[in-house]
């Protein structure tokens, strides 16, 4: 039998409380989602003419490339959230930030990693993303930059194949950080100009 492993086996000791309990959440995400479905024994022997004739590979090769997307947007957001919490460096060095969808997209997973600045006061972003929809022409995603609760600025823009495909963009954010300012990520319609609904949120 597989030894599943505990949370605490997995961070140790001398995390803050918070910073606990959010990691915490993602690797209760992990379980969750559990491994790949095995096999049936008729796929694992192989395809015959009926299957090959009557299935579309299509939607096979779907559901796997959507579920090894998942997987590793949780992945990236549980290690990148230890490393950072064990780094202790907050806006000092590198951070990543985990989100999650919101009711409108809720198979929506992101993770956002925040570099530190570079000498021009700019902070590089990547932003590895999985279940969202694709819109329609003209129609985008956009990152904001949120202090003390209300959305305070922009940092990029990007477009999505689908959600069964991941998506990893770089983006910038050219202002002040401060503690505690946090992103979201929302959906841009053609024909509008002020901030969309919110489909993808940091895990609260």
């Amino acid at each position: 039998m597989t030894h599943t492993p505990e949370f605490d086996e997995l961070v140790g000791a001398g995390l803050e409380a918070g910073d606990r309990e959010r990691l915490r959440r993602v690797h209760e995400l992990l379980l969750e989602a559990g491994p790949p479905a095995e096999l049936s024994p008729e796929l694992e022997a192989g395809p015959t003419l009926a299957m090959t004739l009557g299935r579309s590979p299509r939607r096979v090769r779907r559901r796997v490339m959507l579920l090894a997307a998942a997987i590793v947007v949780l992945a990236l957001a549980f290690l990148g959230g230890y490393l950072a919490g064990n780094r202790g460096g907050g806006l000092a060095g590198a951070h990543t930030l985990s989100l999650a969808g919101t009711r409108l997209d809720p198979a929506a997973l992101a993770s956002l990693r925040i570099e530190p600045a570079d000498a021009a006061g700019n902070w590089p972003m990547q932003l590895n993303v999985t279940g969202l929809p694709k819109l329609p022409p003209h129609g985008y995603y956009e990152v904001f930059l949120v202090r003390n609760g209300e959305i305070y600025a922009p940092c990029g823009t990007f477009v999505v194949a689908g959600t069964a495909r991941g998506t990893s963009v770089r983006l910038n954010a050219p202002y002040e950080l401060a503690h505690g300012d946090t992103w979201i990520v929302t959906k841009q319609l053609p024909g509008r100009s002020e901030p969309g609904p919110t489909v993808l949120a940091p895990l609260a």
